[in-house]
């Protein structure tokens, strides 16, 4: 894969350098707002700022990396609409974002997905114009060997002629899409900011936020987070879990160590409940790997009441998982 330029520009500029177009959906992504939690946060002392990537037009912060791997490959001349058919993995946002872009350049789509995911990514993807190949699961759960069985069939598709591999995992333009993410942030927050907590798929969030903050201030603290079934960065084995997108069976290539500060493990039964303590007393409507999010973020500010602010990515929307168990099914009372 070709090298790319790492380097960030100027908050200001709001990271538009390979933005560059005329004007269409994909102008609408990024520029989300950040929030501060409040009830959550009342007895802490902490100001914890969530930045609600949900804004983004398919509810997802995984916008920011399908526009930056698709337009990157444009510059560097590997695709062209109408004659390159794009090919990804996904638990599904990376997935949904991809169809977005590719919907409004003009590209056909394959994509490799499973049926652990929920059923509004993938229909999200089908309703945009992509191919979907399922790979299923065991028992609706992302296993140790599911994403290596997924990357494989996706491997064998991009032999085809005229195919372009994104590789989501593997593409350093997935962390310069997130860089984004870091100069909004900084712009948000003035630089006032001491640490980020963001859990971990790809790396692409966490890598491309810290690269930022950590260049106007190598001071800002970034803790990854991860399941404790699957806490691979940590060391451990790999396990069976349910939060979607992240904790993958492996350490993804591009999490670069001399980023990360700290790793904080949390427990999936935590990270759901979380998630729906965020919907009621916040009103912020995410997913689980956002509640995973906010359980180590209270703990860093439990254990560190004098830490400063604390900034958290809402990594996606809660409508997402309206088919899953995650949140409560409507229980119907019929008056007299």
């Amino acid at each position: 894969m070709s090298t790319v330029d790492h380097t960030w520009s100027d908050p200001r500029s709001r990271a538009t350098e390979y933005r560059a177009r005329s004007g269409s959906a994909l102008d609408t992504i990024g520029n989300t707002p950040l929030v501060p939690m409040t009830r959550l946060t009342a007895d802490t002392g902490v100001t914890i700022l969530l930045k609600l990537e949900y804004f983004n037009p398919t509810g997802s912060y995984k916008d920011r990396m399908a526009l930056a791997m698709v337009e990157q490959a444009e510059r560097r001349g590997e695709i062209t609409p109408g004659s390159t058919t794009i090919v990804e993995y996904t638990g599904g946002s990376t997935g949904s974002s991809l169809s977005f872009v590719c919907a409004v350049k003009g590209y056909r789509l394959l994509i490799v997905t499973s049926d652990a995911f929920s059923e509004e990514k993938i229909r999200t993807m089908t309703s945009m114009g992509a191919e979907v190949v399922i790979e299923p699961s065991v028992g609706g759960k992302i296993t140790p060997d599911l994403m290596p069985r997924i990357i494989d069939r996706t491997r064998k598709l991009a032999e085809q002629p005229g195919t372009y591999w994104t590789d989501q995992f593997n593409n350093p333009d997935n962390a310069l899409g997130q860089q984004t993410m870091g100069q909004e942030i900084l712009a948000q927050t003035e630089g006032r900011v001491a640490a980020f907590v963001a859990s971990v798929g790809t790396a692409g969030c966490a890598m491309g936020v810290a690269t930022v903050l950590k260049a106007h201030d190598r001071a800002i603290e970034v803790h990854v987070v991860e399941p404790d079934t699957s806490a691979v960065i940590s060391g451990g084995p790999a396990g069976t879990h349910g939060i979607e997108g992240i904790a993958l069976g492996f350490v993804p290539p591009l999490l670069d160590r001399e980023l990360v500060d700290d790793v904080i493990v949390v427990d999936e039964a935590d990270a759901r409940a979380m998630a729906n303590r965020l919907a009621t007393e916040e009103g912020i409507f995410a997913g689980t790997s956002t509640g995973a999010n906010v359980v180590a973020a209270l703990r860093l500010a439990a254990a560190r009441p004098d830490l400063g602010t604390i900034v958290v990515p809402a990594v996606d929307s809660g409508l997402k998982y309206i088919s899953t168990d995650l949140y409560p099914k409507p229980s119907l009372t019929i008056g007299n």
